[in-house]
């Protein structure tokens, strides 16, 4: 077994084109991204964008439970605690090189598949989102569970949740409700349900496409590999539970301010399973990120892909500077108590400065760290 972050491996194909696999390698972990990890994607993905003879990229995790359960929120609740409410370089460079490494998915010149499988959170999500082609199978558990550690939905949350149906992507930044396959497909968040048996047989059909020396016809290529394993299985995909419940989410998001959306939801006392959870979810959550989410999703509407991200790290940084994020990874990962001591505890008592103040440039990052990111046309 390797003990290298990420293992890298490149396929020959039948015209002689290759194909780059990238597989996580933190299983223990389900994957979670940490900074080596980060640091071993950047130059091979650069590497494979500017080879000619690379014609596909996949990016996958090890074991059979996770693509991606999110970032390394521990490494930096650490980092946190060692700044002592002050300054965390950790954290700064952390986010600032994780939103690169997105920025890049987002924009990568060739066709670039995720296989979602298993676990997809956070972190993991940021990754999968902004690739040209993103898998999901029967096992795939999707969500942005921010609220619940005091943070709030990042890597381009602002740009997925705004472009979900409706206000789908409010409800579900506010919930942390669970996606299963379907949902993602409904979000937007996926293209193509496989079941999980067939991975072996994807990876391997790959090296029988007749490649091109054109980027944008090899992604018709993939496009079309993938078509024929996904159609033979649709009736194999779950419910959306999101479709299912698309009435109760226009109702309750109808109200402008989150604490009208928390009383329409427990007035709707909802009896099914999906949608109790995804309300007391709201209601435990951190009443700051709530309230952040809720404007995060306002202001972000008409945003670039490139603004976002600058957006994002300002807002993180905030967050890490902040009571309630290093609390929230407190009581749900380190302590584990489940009893976080929110700083406002209320909704109600969370003022409208508070919330504006994690939309500004920190102290120190007043000129953003990503004001380089290159613009994608």
């Amino acid at each position: 077994m390797s003990d290298e972050p990420v293992i890298f491996e490149e396929v020959g194909t039948r015209n002689g084109r290759r194909i780059g696999f990238a597989r996580l390698n933190a299983e223990k972990a389900l994957n979670a991204l940490n900074p080596a990890m980060i640091a071993a994607l950047q130059p091979q993905l650069a590497a494979w964008a500017e080879d000619p003879a690379i014609a596909c990229v996949v990016l996958h995790g090890s074991g059979d439970k996770a693509f991606c359960a999110g970032g390394d929120v521990i490494a930096t609740y650490n980092a946190i605690r060692e700044a002592d409410g002050g300054r965390s370089e950790f954290c700064e460079q952390f986010f600032e090189q994780e939103y690169r490494l997105d920025y890049r998915i987002h924009t990568y010149p060739k066709p670039l598949l995720v296989w979602g499988h298993g676990i997809v959170m956070g972190g993991g999500l940021g990754m999968m989102v902004g690739a040209s082609h993103r898998v999901v199978t029967e096992a795939s558990r999707i969500a942005m569970p921010e609220i619940t550690i005091g943070l709030y939905p990042d890597v381009a949350g602002t740009w997925f949740l705004n472009r979900m149906p409706s206000r789908v992507g409010l409800f579900l930044g506010l919930t942390a409700a669970h996606m299963n396959a379907a949902d993602a497909l409904y979000t937007s968040l996926a293209d193509y349900f496989i079941t999980v048996e067939q991975r072996a047989a994807v990876f391997s059909a790959l090296s029988d496409v007749e490649w091109d020396d054109d980027p944008e016809l090899n992604r018709g290529h993939l496009s079309m590999l993938l078509r024929g394993f996904a159609d033979p299985v649709r009736e194999q995909r779950p419910r959306s539970n999101v479709l299912e419940h698309i009435d109760f989410i226009d109702h309750v998001t109808d109200r402008h301010s989150v604490g009208g959306i928390l009383e329409a939801m427990r007035s709707a006392a909802p009896d099914d399973k999906w949608l109790a959870t995804a309300t007391q979810n709201l209601a435990d959550g951190s009443p700051t990120s709530a309230r952040v989410i809720f404007e995060q999703f306002r202001r972000g509407k008409y945003l670039s892909l490139k603004q976002v991200f600058q957006r994002e790290l300002n807002m993180s940084v905030q967050c890490t500077r902040r009571h309630d994020f290093p609390e929230g990874v407190r009581a749900l990962l380190v302590d584990k108590d489940r009893n976080p001591r929110w700083d406002p505890p209320t909704i109600d008592a969370v003022d409208d400065a508070l919330v504006a103040a994690h939309f500004e440039p920190p102290e120190g990052l007043e000129h953003s760290p990503l004001a380089d990111l290159p613009e994608p046309f």
